[in-house]
């Protein structure tokens, strides 16, 4: 049992219930001391991070607990879960390389570190938080993937049709969720954190001023949270208020890319370490289809592991559908449709396979939400 609030040890602990098995998660246990030692033997919990004094330390290894100690010497706060983009942005008036974002990757691909068990320790928890905050924040909503290239420029009709596309689907009541790059992929995150059409038309016209992230991150990023002011107004206050079924946008990026900033218009940001993870954690939880649209070798990528379940699916089984947008794109210029069609042949995916010409054939190939 994971307990994340002080509420929530308050409650656990005037109930009188054991404590063997709870894993006490990011909490300020200053002051907890004397009310833990109360409770004898501590065998079985299991303190992950936060603030533990070393009174409160004492108390807990002595009577049997197990204690992860807030990390020092890493950019990342390992049990922190999910982000917001003014996290990762913090700083951002003096320039992309002060950011949160920017130091994080900066450690990430520093050789020194890349076989270091402590760096690895601390990646493998982080990547573990996210996953464990994403899965609360996902469940029961119907979550559709829209994958693209990160180089769609954002002055392009291309640009402007993937937002519109984003923007649909969240007025469906779908959570929109993306590899949170630039591009496609910003485009659809903007367009379903926008509450209405004219929304998304002056965002798209007010950061295609500077259309691509190269070669100056920060004039990107700035237009971008500039845009993100003007369509939600005033961060709320409680960030809770964005993470409820309210909420319509969702990135999940990797450091692995880190030379691909993650975008700002998502309610909340799942970014990994971990590229292996975070692909495989986008595709799976994808549950109410999959758009591609144009992309590259990562897009060709995510569209033949999508494919793999979907393949050795049995029969009868209900799967969502796979939606290939841009016909002359995936038939010609990257022939994938062919093979995909030639894989499906005879198998339960050869109905969840589609290729249209434009995102305006999107939404009627989705499943309806219940």
């Amino acid at each position: 049992m994971e307990i994340e609030t002080l509420d929530e040890l308050d409650d656990h602990l005037a109930s009188d219930g054991p404590l063997r098995g709870l894993r006490l998660q990011d909490l300020d246990l200053t002051g907890y001391g004397d009310r833990l030692a109360a409770c004898g033997d501590l065998t079985g919990l299991v303190v992950l991070g936060g603030t533990v004094p070393v009174p409160v330390a004492e108390v807990l290894l002595t009577r049997g607990a197990i204690l992860f100690p807030g990390i020092a010497d890493a950019p990342v706060d390992p049990w922190r879960g999910l982000y917001f983009p003014a996290d990762l942005y913090a700083g951002l008036e003096h320039g992309y390389a002060a950011t949160p974002d920017a130091r994080a990757y900066a450690w990430f691909v520093d050789a020194r570190l890349r076989t270091d068990a402590y760096a690895t320790l601390v990646r493998a928890i982080h990547d573990d938080s996210v996953t464990d905050e994403l899965d609360e924040f996902v469940q029961g909503r119907s979550v559709v993937g829209i994958m693209g290239g990160h180089a769609l420029q954002r002055d392009s009709a291309a640009y402007a049709g993937a937002a519109g596309l984003g923007h649909a689907l969240a007025e469906e009541g779908h959570l929109v969720a993306t590899g949170g790059g630039p591009g496609a992929m910003e485009a659809a995150n903007l367009g379903a954190l926008c509450r209405s059409a004219a929304a998304v038309e002056e965002a798209v016209g007010l950061i295609a001023t500077v259309p691509d992230f190269r070669p100056d991150v920060t004039a990107w990023a700035t237009t971008a949270l500039a845009a993100r002011h003007l369509v939600i107004g005033d961060e709320p206050q409680a960030p809770s208020e964005t993470m409820g079924p309210s909420a319509r946008s969702l990135g999940i990026p990797t450091w692995f890319y880190g030379h691909e900033p993650p975008n700002v218009f998502c309610d909340v940001i799942a970014k990994y370490f971990s590229n292996a993870i975070r692909e495989e954690g986008l595709l799976a939880r994808s549950n109410g289809g999959i758009v591609v649209l144009d992309g590259a070798a990562g897009t060709v990528q995510e569209i033949f592991q999508a494919v793999t379940p979907l393949y050795y699916a049995p029969e009868g089984a209900s799967l969502p559908p796979l939606v290939l947008v841009g016909r002359e794109h995936w038939t010609e210029r990257v022939p994938v449709w062919p093979a995909l069609r030639a894989i499906a042949a005879g198998r339960p995916m050869e109905q969840a396979v589609r290729l249209v010409d434009s995102v305006d054939e999107v939404l009627p190939l989705l499943p309806p939400l219940p």
